[in-house]
């Protein structure tokens, strides 16, 4: 069974990027399944720190792109999502190629959400683990209702 409110389009998705952060550092949605969303980043150096690796925080970008995208497509039309904290552990240095990120649930609540979100290389090596924290929000009416 699905997890997924809202009809998933990586097309739809892949758009939404379009002057964003997301498209700057060339972050694709690739993929999703009935309870997890995969993106692609490469590892290039619009996505190095100085010493020619991949920056960690280039990895957080893509885990909290990919959690928020998952987290906000697993709530109904009076509802959005927004982080509260994201951690990452750092496995692995990466100097070339592409990363790839797949975020699944842990909790989905009311108020709440945690999504893991692994980065792997192109040989499925992990590459960075990250946990994110969701604060689900209800959407306030015009009328200030």
């Amino acid at each position: 069974m699905t997890i997924w409110k809202k009809p998933l389009n990586l097309e739809q998705l892949n758009l939404t990027s379009k002057n964003t952060l997301i498209e700057h550092l060339q972050i694709e949605y690739t993929e999703f399944s009935d309870n997890s969303i995969s993106a692609t980043m490469p590892v290039a150096h619009i996505t190095h720190q100085p010493l020619g690796m991949l920056h960690g925080g280039a990895s957080v970008v893509l885990a909290e792109t990919l959690g928020s995208v998952a987290a906000n497509m697993c709530v109904d039309d009076q509802h959005f999502c927004v982080g509260l904290d994201i951690n990452a552990n750092h496995i692995r240095a990466m100097r070339t190629g592409v990363v790839t990120g797949t975020a699944s649930p842990i909790h989905l609540g009311v108020s709440t959400q945690v999504w893991q979100i692994n980065l792997t290389d192109e040989k499925e090596r992990l590459i960075c683990s990250s946990r994110l924290t969701i604060a689900v929000k209800k959407i306030k009416s015009k009328a200030g209702k």
